[in-house]
C-alpha cells in the first residue's frame, strides 16, 4: 500500500500548526484543521485500519474473531484470506480469478501495487 496513513479518515477534529513553508504571513497565529490523516498523528494508524477494514467489509470480507488483522471472504466454493500488517498485505485465494478481482477492487480504491508472489514478509 502506498502512503497508507494518508488514506485514513479522521473521526475527530484535529488541528495542527501551519506547516513550514506554507505559513500565512497575514495570519501567523492561525492553525490548520485536518480533513484527512497525516503521518505522525497518533490517530493515523487507527484511521487507516478503520478505513481499510470498512472497505473490505463492503467487498464481503469478514474480520476473523481470533485476529483483527485477518479477513476472510467466502462465497460458495470461493474463499480468500487477507492479512493486513500496517501497510503490507498478504492474500491468498482459491482461484486466480478471485485473487485478481480482489486486487482490482483494492487498486480502484487505494494507491497500491501488486508485488506478485510472496517471497519475503516481516523479515521472514
Amino acid at each position: 500500500m502506498k502512503n497508507a496513513f494518508l488514506h485514513g479518515t479522521l473521526s475527530e477534529t484535529v488541528y495542527c500548526a501551519q506547516p513550514a513553508g506554507f505559513e500565512d504571513t497575514s495570519r501567523p497565529d492561525f492553525v490548520c484543521r485536518l480533513n484527512r490523516s497525516l503521518y505522525g498523528l497518533k490517530q493515523a494508524p487507527r484511521a487507516w485500519n478503520s478505513r481499510f477494514a470498512s472497505f473490505l467489509l463492503q467487498l464481503g470480507f469478514v474480520e476473523a474473531k481470533t485476529d483483527t488483522s485477518l479477513f476472510v471472504y467466502r462465497r460458495g466454493s470461493e474463499i480468500a484470506y487477507l492479512l493486513l500488517y500496517v501497510d503490507d498485505i498478504v492474500m491468498t485465494a482459491s482461484s486466480m480469478d478471485l485473487r485478481q478481482r480482489i486486487i482490482a477492487a483494492l487498486q480502484r480504491e487505494f494507491s497500491m501495487k501488486d508485488l506478485g508472489e510472496l517471497h519475503h514478509f516481516l523479515g521472514m
